[in-house]
């Protein structure tokens, strides 16, 4: 299974993640790529990849000007990346007050505005709905932060265009990568406090805090913005799973670095390569039940099941006060972890519940249906680590068996023989 995982303990800007996916691509491909994006019609927008290095590491830098100009050139205090919040807030202001005054007097546009300049970009239609989905997170991020509707949110045009760019090249790439499995690291947001057209705000930004919602974020010894919006919002539409990366067969590693220098390489790494299919990470949940009836724990068993454990059993144990109880183990992915840990304590007393990862492997598995003297019957097969097996769905046997009064047994040794 083809899969990308980004490592972010430097955070994410938009030029970042692009620079790093880039990276990935071979000469052709980056070439172009280059090519595709500066004939996509994004307005005044001219993007070029251009090498950096940070703490001597060697990546790539994304150039995005707008009207020849880079964005956030004019900034004294320069924030780490270029400051994607800023040209995303709310339009009373334009941006940072450190900037040339002439940025007051451009034009700020809607979502709708927006989405309309997205619709006109040459570029598939698959990749246009993920920038203006990527664009909406953005939007609702700013509308709850503000307190005022989406309808009403504007954003500075320099900073749009800039940002538009970004989130194109990010979704253009992921389009051409074509990864099946997305996943990364938690995210740094780093720490302290960053200039904007409000005032000083907490890192992180109200907006990109409202973003990263249900994504691991932690904020390390770097002082400074290391997560914007824009990586933000990135991250939350194309990224399932985050945490540890899965194991890997590397292909290809892509290093895009952001514009400021840090004590640590300030950078996005993006790692492709090939997962085993055959092997998942799994979630395990456990927890003792010793003031519950068995009516009850089969009940909820029941409601794990429905709710998308893969599953669920319990063992006799011996508590505390030699009280005789039940350890109930659960199994779930990643994915579903929030509604099963919900439907453990809504279905159960317990009052406390145990995580642990494991790594589970598999056969591949499929199911063929078969013409017999008894009509249709199922076969479960199953094929990995140089082992192959089959055998006929149970509960077709046991359909047979009660309409004709054979026994399963002999149903089996009458099927062997067809």
């Amino acid at each position: 299974m083809k899969t990308l995982y980004f490592d972010l303990p430097m955070g994410a800007a938009g030029d970042m993640l692009s620079a790093a996916l880039y990276e990935l691509l071979s000469d052709e491909e980056k070439k172009s790529f280059i090519e595709e994006i500066n004939k996509a019609g994004i307005p005044g927008v001219t993007v070029s990849a251009e090498k950096s290095v940070k703490c001597g590491i060697t990546g790539t830098h994304f150039k995005v000007l707008v009207e020849g100009q880079e964005e956030g050139s004019h900034d004294v205090h320069e924030h780490h990346h270029h400051d994607e919040h800023e040209h995303s807030h709310e339009h009373e202001h334009s941006h940072d007050h450190h900037h040339d005054h002439e940025h007051h007097h451009h034009h700020h546009s809607s979502m709708a505005e927006i989405e309309g300049i997205i619709n006109s970009l040459k570029i598939p239609d698959c990749v246009k709905s993920d920038v203006i989905e990527v664009y909406k997170l953005i939007a609702a991020a700013e509308s709850n932060a503000h307190g005022i509707p989406v309808t009403d949110i504007h954003f500075h045009e320099v900073g749009t265009m800039d940002a538009i760019a970004d989130i194109t090249a990010v979704c253009l790439l992921m389009n051409k990568i074509g990864a099946s499995k997305i996943c990364a690291s938690a995210v740094n947001v780093g720490s302290g406090h960053v200039h904007c057209a409000h005032g000083i705000l907490p890192v992180p930004a109200p907006a990109t805090a409202f973003i990263l919602k249900e994504v691991p974020i932690y904020s390390g010894h770097i002082t400074g913005e290391l997560c914007t919006p824009t990586g933000a919002a990135l991250l939350k539409h194309f990224v399932k799973s985050f945490g540890n990366m899965p194991q890997l067969k590397i292909s290809a590693i892509g290093y895009g670095m952001g514009k400021k220098d840090f004590e640590a390489a300030n950078c996005v790494r993006a790692i492709l390569g090939e997962g085993d299919d055959a092997l998942e990470e799994v979630i395990e949940f456990t927890c003792n039940l010793d003031d519950i009836s068995a009516e009850r724990i089969a009940f909820a068993m029941e409601q794990l099941f429905a709710a998308g454990a893969i599953e669920v059993y319990t063992i006799p144990v011996t508590m505390k006060k030699s009280r005789p109880g039940n350890l109930l183990c659960v199994m779930c992915l990643e994915s579903n972890k929030d509604k099963i840990l919900q439907t453990i304590f809504k279905h159960t007393t317990t009052l406390g519940v145990r995580e642990n990862i494991s790594r589970r492997y598999f056969l591949d598995r499929s199911i063929e249906t078969v013409n017999t003297e008894f009509g249709e019957i199922r076969i479960k097969k199953a094929e990995g680590y140089g082992v192959k097996r089959e055998k006929y769905e149970y509960e077709d046997l046991a359909a047979i068996s009660r309409k004709t009064g054979l026994s399963i047994d002999e149903i089996n040794n009458r099927l062997l023989h067809r």
